[in-house]
């Protein structure tokens, strides 16, 4: 049998007010909250290091690395682990602060458009947002996140 769409398993990130969109492969675990090792982290977007299968991994606030207003962690407040795409983070892995656990999607063309009500910058963390029926996910630069947690890391060294 013939398949004329496309489909792609993604999971819609929950964070405070936004959900990223991201294929299913690139997080590898969603953990509980734990207060993220971090003293000499200055920054309003990096959080610190957690524990994780033996690694030490970064952990942010997607929502504050872009600009957008970010929650105070709370009872749901949960760390997506996601698998490096580059080779910018030595331990191949850093976390992002969400509300609660991923719901895994399927998405094809037809149910997704893009939504441009707001301009992203070239240069920033969001490539897109998307209108999914009554859903609005970002999708992010995951590359670009790679590549600032580098450098905040580098700096704070």
């Amino acid at each position: 049998m013939k398949h004329d769409t496309e489909e792609l398993y993604s999971l819609l990130v929950p964070l405070h007010q936004d959900r990223l969109i991201v294929p299913r492969t690139c997080v590898a675990e969603v953990v509980r909250y734990s207060l993220p090792d971090g003293d000499d982290v200055e920054s309003e977007w990096m959080r610190g290091f957690v524990k994780w299968n033996q690694l030490q991994v970064p952990v942010i606030n997607f929502e504050a690395l872009a600009g957008l207003q970010g929650a105070i962690p709370g009872g749901r407040t949960r760390i997506a682990i996601f698998q490096c795409l580059t080779d910018a983070l030595e331990v191949g892995f850093f976390g992002i602060i969400t509300e609660g656990f991923p719901q895994l999607v399927r998405v094809n063309r037809d149910v997704m458009e893009p939504h441009n009500e707001h301009e992203w910058p070239d240069d920033g963390v969001v490539l897109c947002q998307l209108r999914m029926i009554n859903e609005y996910p970002l999708i992010p630069d995951l590359e670009c996140v790679e590549h600032l947690i580098s450098e905040e890391i580098t700096a704070t060294a």
